[in-house]
């Protein structure tokens, strides 16, 4: 699924990164705990998280994680922005919940982490 529809799917805006829609996402994975996602979520995945912090930049760097939607129309400060620019990760930010989000990838195609639908 390219960036351009997940964002569709999600009823997302983008906080930067709109000029990146070409991305392809294969994969989802939600926590508002990062240590779940350092040990399970990678290239081409998008992080679903409610967490603004730095760390889940931080995170997203560190396990290639290729997109960032914070859920609940939730937004992070400027310097999060900043940092996600910098490491070239689009950030969105959706109206939906964690679970409604989850599910509008699921059936929109996206497997979980593990490769399992």
């Amino acid at each position: 699924m390219k960036l351009s529809m997940l964002a569709e799917t999600l009823e997302a805006s983008f906080l930067n990164g709109d000029d990146r829609m070409d991305i392809e996402i294969d994969k989802a994975g939600a926590s508002d705990l990062m240590s779940d996602i350092l040990a399970a979520l990678s290239d081409r995945g998008v992080l679903l998280t409610g967490l603004t912090t730095i760390q889940a930049v931080k995170t997203a760097v560190i396990s290639g994680v290729s997109v960032i939607v914070f859920v609940r129309n939730k937004k992070p400060d400027p310097e999060v922005v900043s940092l996600a620019e910098m490491h070239g990760i689009p950030l969105l930010s959706t109206p939906c919940s964690m679970f409604v989000s989850c599910g509008r990838l699921f059936n929109a195609g996206l497997t979980g982490l593990n490769g399992a639908r």
